[in-house]
């Protein structure tokens, strides 16, 4: 693969050109990446709504028919459902861990098996999660594992 890098000082908006024989699997990976960095989320806190960068994002939890989106530093609200959060966020490197969370896949420090088949993934912010057995096997492909 070859990267090439024109800076114009003239030129108003940043445009990427993919000239490729075809367009596989790894084109649309890195589509996916690169639609990332436009993405936003909105979640609530203290009655204000938050403009959020998706690559801030930890991981996104459903408990008690609420959703929340963790980041580093704060816990925000969404009105958002799981399943909704997971079509936005389709293609990049979130994933359906289990019923209740979407961990984000580039936050991940380390990963642990689990006698019961579980994987438990310990994030940038120290917090542990389990992958259940369901969804073991999306973790290990999107490793390439």
């Amino acid at each position: 693969m070859k990267i090439i890098i024109n800076e114009d000082f003239a030129c108003g908006e940043t445009e990427i050109i993919i000239n490729c024989k075809k367009a596989d699997n790894d084109i649309f990976k890195m589509l996916a990446v690169l639609n990332s960095f436009d993405r936003k989320l909105t979640g609530v806190k203290g009655g204000r709504t938050f403009i959020l960068d998706v690559n801030e994002v930890l991981y996104c939890d459903s408990v008690d028919k609420k959703t929340f989106i963790y980041t580093m530093d704060d816990v925000f609200e969404t009105p958002l459902r799981l399943y909704e959060l997971e079509e936005r966020l389709y293609g990049g490197d979130f994933f359906r861990a289990s019923k209740q969370n979407l961990i984000n896949l580039s936050k991940i420090v380390s990963m642990k098996p689990d006698i019961s088949g579980r994987i438990e993934v310990t994030l940038q912010s120290g917090e542990r999660l389990y992958v259940s057995r369901q969804y073991v096997p999306i973790l290990k492909s999107k490793l390439g594992m």
